[in-house]
């Protein structure tokens, strides 16, 4: 929990109001210090009815108008401490955020806990868009909540807000929150397919694979690894109970590599040569090649799988 003081300045800072405080990493519980309330347009009107009804009361004496008077702002300013209580004690965890493609939503989770023995009710959870739910006591609940990504590289998580109008639409309370939670955002791969790169040595034996891949130079089979591609999977022992492996061909074995080169990329700027590298280890993974990254200054070298996937993609998305 974060429990740094605050200075005055800092206390009402505007921005505090809207962006929260800053980012930590930890839970976060939910205090007087982080949640704020205010009333709505219709609490706004209820103030107006009030006023009137007490000032209708004093012009004209009329005791039952001011035992109405008072009884609505009885009710007014007791909703100001249900609202706030429908937020207050709530613990805030975030949780891991999935890297993404440019352009696509990255999902954000984030872990809400309700330590108390009362139920909470009608929250909503904003990032981009809108969650409304429900806590039962002592219950927790994880949300999924996304943000739209534009460029590629690390992207900051913006503040996720909770708030409730519990339980009159009087009042809103609402608590900012900040997290110091990035997504890594990889490049946006190219729309158009084009043919993987050909030239001398090992990138014509890499295209050579790409034409006969699967029909012949079969070199027996091995337990399936993670990171195995799906297409070389010995399905039909797996049916008969033998367990689970993978088919194993000459020339996943036998040195046979692509090379991925920034340097011979077409496209005229850098984000068309990286969109079309992303694209082309997409393809190279799926079709269950061995295929290597050359951009300046780095250099990863051939393999397949999950974490060969992974490492080139990031490499491309920190370029």
């Amino acid at each position: 929990m974060d429990n740094t003081r605050l200075t005055f300045t800092q206390r009402f800072k505007l921005s505090r109001f809207f962006r929260g405080e800053s980012p930590v990493s930890g839970p976060l519980e939910l205090n007087q210090r982080r949640v704020f309330i205010l009333p709505t347009q219709g609490g706004l009107g209820m103030v107006f009815t009030i006023f009137l009804l007490l000032l209708i009361a004093f012009i004209y004496n009329n005791n039952l108008v001011y035992l109405l008077g008072f009884l609505l702002a009885s009710i007014f300013f007791v909703t100001i401490l249900h609202t706030y209580k429908s937020l207050a004690g709530l613990v805030v965890q975030a949780g891991f955020v999935q890297a993404v493609f440019a352009g696509e939503s990255a999902g954000f989770t984030v872990t809400v806990t309700n330590p108390g023995n009362q139920p909470r009710l009608a929250i909503s959870a904003t990032l981009e868009t809108e969650q409304t739910f429900n806590l039962e006591a002592y219950q927790s609940k994880t949300l999924t909540l996304y943000a739209t990504t534009q460029k590629r590289g690390w992207q900051m998580i913006d503040t996720v807000t909770l708030a409730s109008c519990y339980p009159l639409g009087s009042f809103r309370a609402w608590s900012p929150l900040g997290f110091d939670r990035k997504v890594l955002v990889y490049p946006k791969p190219s729309a158009y397919s084009l043919p993987f790169p050909t030239g001398t040595g090992q990138q014509q034996a890499g295209q050579r694979h790409i034409d006969r891949m699967g029909r012949d130079d079969f070199n027996g089979i091995r337990e399936y690894q993670a990171g195995d591609p799906f297409r070389q999977i010995h399905w039909k022992a797996y049916a008969k109970g033998q367990g689970l492996f993978s088919k194993q061909y000459a020339t996943d074995a036998g040195g046979i590599e692509l090379w991925l080169d920034y340097e011979q990329m077409p496209g005229t700027h850098a984000e068309e040569r990286l969109s079309q590298l992303c694209r082309w280890v997409i393809d190279a993974e799926n079709a269950g090649l061995r295929y290597g990254l050359l951009l300046p200054g780095s250099k990863i070298k051939p393999d397949c799988g999950l974490q060969q996937y992974t490492a080139c993609l990031e490499a491309l998305a920190l370029f």
